[in-house]
């Protein structure tokens, strides 16, 4: 432990809140990360950062400082992840639901993620870990498969260590963590989405330039010719899926296109997203709506997801835009 660390651990164990919120804010925002790979959603990892800091700070008097802070805030964090799992299941995209199955009222929906949140530091594994295909997978996962392959594969937690975290054997970590790799090498993304964007360079903004004017003036067909022939519409909360450019181009010929729209550029889950903004009449505005998170491959969409987002300042957007705007 550095010698800054080891004297906020003593502060902090003598009951010293400001030394207590030096030593964890540091490890806010990977934690936030972590709890969402965890559990696939934003909101539920506010809760679980803000419930293990908590945690944290009641049980920082037992901290014997032997071990470095991060492991320990980590082996928290990872609990209530485990325990929220436990509690509220997995979450979904329409796209992942199994043959037959129909999604209901409890169905919890895969959200997307602020890159503005990544942060700088962070690395590129896990930028990518944080793709939506990837999350996705992760949920495919038993609560322990998940929790070993973040902390193995994405965190590069040591086995021991993780052993450790995870109250179990060394053995039982590396099984978990092979069945985890099988499952998200088959659901998982075939390609990375950094890798995408790199190929593309400066195609990204044209691309993305092309899909907002398509939207803004209702244009599907100007849509349908960015499309992968595979592509995939989703657009949780409602249940279905739509295959292939003609029935995307049905989706949105069905009623979203025929408003009045004004979208702007962002990241998130690693990706190139376009953020919605539909024209209210009553305020004389643009309201921030949706998000669509694209998918790409070979220079095409491959995938659109379109959340309902109206807080866009969490993507460092406005909540909405004057009526004179585009």
């Amino acid at each position: 432990m550095a010698t800054g660390e080891a004297a906020l651990v003593a502060a902090a164990r003598a009951g010293d809140a400001a030394a207590f919120a030096a030593l964890v804010d540091g490890y806010r925002a990977e934690l936030h990360r972590h709890c969402y790979r965890m559990l696939g959603s934003a909101h539920d990892a506010d809760d679980a950062v803000q419930e293990a800091l908590l945690r944290a700070w009641k049980a920082v008097r037992r901290f014997d400082g032997r071990q470095s802070v991060r492991p320990w805030l980590y082996r928290i964090a990872t609990n209530r992840c485990l325990t929220m799992i436990e509690a509220r299941g997995r979450r979904e995209l329409p796209t992942d639901l199994s043959p037959g199955a129909a999604a209901t009222e409890d169905t919890l929906w895969l959200e997307p993620y602020p890159d503005v949140r990544l942060g700088p530091e962070a690395a590129a594994v896990e930028r990518e870990s944080v793709e939506l295909a990837f999350v996705a997978a992760l949920q495919e996962l038993s609560a322990l498969q998940r929790a070993v392959l973040v902390l193995r594969a994405v965190l590069e937690f040591p086995a021991r260590e993780v052993a450790e975290l995870l109250d179990t054997s060394v053995a039982a970590v590396n099984s978990a963590l092979q069945r985890a790799r099988d499952v998200v090498a088959r659901r998982g993304p075939a390609r990375s989405q950094r890798a995408e964007l790199a190929e593309l360079g400066g195609g990204v903004r044209v691309l993305a330039e092309r899909y907002a004017r398509a939207w803004e003036s209702g244009d599907v067909d100007a849509i349908v010719a960015m499309l992968a022939d595979d592509v995939r519409l989703a657009m949780p909360p409602m249940a279905e899926c739509y295959v292939g450019p003609a029935a995307v181009a049905a989706a949105l010929g069905s009623g979203p296109i025929h408003h009045r729209w004004r979208l702007l550029p962002t990241m998130a889950n690693g990706q190139l997203a376009l953020a919605g903004y539909r024209w209210d009449d009553a305020r004389g505005l643009y309201a921030g709506e949706g998000l669509d998170v694209l998918t790409l491959r070979d220079g095409r969409i491959s995938a659109i997801t379109a959340f309902l987002v109206d807080d866009l300042e969490a993507y460092g957007l406005p909540r909405t835009l004057p009526g004179g705007s585009r």
